[in-house]
C-alpha cells in the first residue's frame, strides 16, 4: 500500500523547509520500508539545503541521521523483517565491493560519492508530493514519517535500544569518535586538539579522551560550549577570537612543538590549514572532518606535508557502519 505522511520537503536551494503531506510508495525488491521513530539534524543536511553538496538535486526530502521500525520489506529482502528496530546507514554496506571485503576499508561502492543517491538503485523514486517526484538524500530521507530504502543502507539493533539517542550513531557520533579512534588512532599519553565543538566535534574529544590523550585543547569561537567540552574530556579550551596571532601559533607556544593529532570538525578552508599547521612538524596527524562545499579547493604551502605531517580525510570516522 502506498502510505500518505508528512515529511519536510526542500523544494530549491536557498527556499526553507516546508512541511507537506507526501505519498511513500510500497517497497521494490530489495527494499524495506521504515517508520522514522527519531531523526538527527547534521550540518550535511544544511549543506544540501544551502546548495553546496555534491550532486544533489531538488526537490528532495533531507535528513540522513535516523532510527525507527521496519514497516515492510520488498521481495528478497532477508536481513531485516517486519517490526526489527534500525539505524539507517547514510554508507550503505553491500558487503560484496573490494571496498566492503577490505577490513581496514569502511567505503563502498554504492555510496553518494561514487554514484549519486538521490533515486532508488532502479532510478526512481518513492516519493510523490502534489503530483510531482521528490529526491531522496543518500537514500535515506529521514525528515519524513515513512521512508524506503535499499536493504544494504539499513543496520538492525537491539529491540531494547532507545531510538532517539542511536539514531546519532548513523553519523555525528560516529563520525566525530571514529575519527579519533580509527582514522587517527590516537595513543595513549598524547596531545589533542579539536577545532570545532559542535555534535561532531565533541564526538571528536570523547573519542581522544577515550583512546587515553593527556591533553585535548578544544577550539572554538563560541565559548557557550567550553563547558560541555570540557565535561567530555578536553583539558584547555580556547577562542581564537581571544588572541592576536594564528591559533596554531598558540597551540604551538602552548604545546611547545604542536599537537600530535589534529581534528578540523568546522569545514571551513582556513580551519583546515590552522589544524594542520597545529600538529607537530614532523609525526604529527591532522584528520579532515568536516565538510567543505562542493567545489572548493584549499591552497596549501607544500612545507606543511614535505616535513612529514600526514593530512587524511575520513569518512564517518572510518566506520563500517552495519
Amino acid at each position: 500500500q502506498v502510505i500518505r505522511c508528512r515529511a519536510a520537503v526542500a523544494w530549491a536551494a536557498g527556499k526553507p523547509l516546508s512541511v507537506e503531506e507526501v505519498e511513500v510508495a510500497p517497497p521494490k525488491a530489495g527494499e524495506v520500508r521504515v517508520k522514522i521513530v527519531a531523526s538527527g539534524i547534521c550540518r550535511t543536511d544544511d549543506h544540501l539545503l544551502e546548495g553546496c553538496f555534491p550532486n544533489g538535486e531538488f526537490p528532495v526530502i533531507p535528513g540522513h541521521e535516523g532510527a525507527g521500525i521496519v514497516e515492510s520489506i520488498g521481495e528478497g529482502v532477508t536481513y531485516v523483517k517486519t517490526g526489527d528496530k534500525v539505524i539507517l546507514l547514510c554508507l550503505p554496506q553491500c558487503g560484496e565491493c573490494s571496498f566492503c571485503l577490505n577490513p581496514e576499508s569502511n567505503y563502498c561502492v554504492k555510496s553518494h560519492l561514487a554514484s549519486p543517491q538521490n533515486l532508488m538503485p532502479d532510478k526512481t523514486s518513492r516519493f510523490t508530493c502534489k503530483g510531482k517526484q521528490i529526491n531522496h538524500f543518500l537514500w535515506l530521507s529521514t525528515f519524513a514519517e515513512y521512508t524506503v530504502i535499499p536493504e544494504c543502507a539499513v543496520a538492525k539493533i537491539d529491540a531494547a535500544a532507545p531510538l532517539d539517542k542511536v539514531c546519532l550513531l548513523g553519523c555525528g557520533f560516529s563520525t566525530g569518535y571514529g575519527a579519533a579512534i580509527n582514522t587517527a588512532k590516537v595513543k595513549p599519553g598524547s596531545t589533542c586538539a579539536v577545532f570545532g565543538l559542535g555534535g561532531v566535534g565533541l564526538s571528536a574529544v570523547m573519542g581522544c579522551k577515550v583512546a587515553g590523550a593527556s591533553r585535548i585543547i578544544a577550539v572554538d569561537i563560541n565559548k557557550g560550549k567550553f563547558a560541555k567540552a570540557k565535561e567530555l574530556g578536553a583539558t584547555d579550551c580556547i577562542s581564537p577570537q581571544d588572541f592576536k596571532k594564528p591559533i596554531q601559533d598558540v597551540i604551538m607556544e602552548m604545546t611547545g612543538h604542536g599537537v600530535d593529532y589534529s581534528f578540523e570538525v568546522i569545514g571551513n578552508p582556513d580551519t583546515m590549514i590552522a589544524a594542520l599547521a597545529s600538529c607537530n612538524v614532523n609525526t604529527g596527524v591532522c584528520i579532515m572532518v568536516g565538510e567543505l562545499d562542493a567545489g572548493t579547493t584549499i591552497a596549501i604551502d607544500p612545507m606543511l606535508l614535505l616535513s612529514g605531517r600526514t593530512w587524511k580525510g575520513t569518512l564517518l570516522g572510518g566506520m563500517k557502519l552495519r
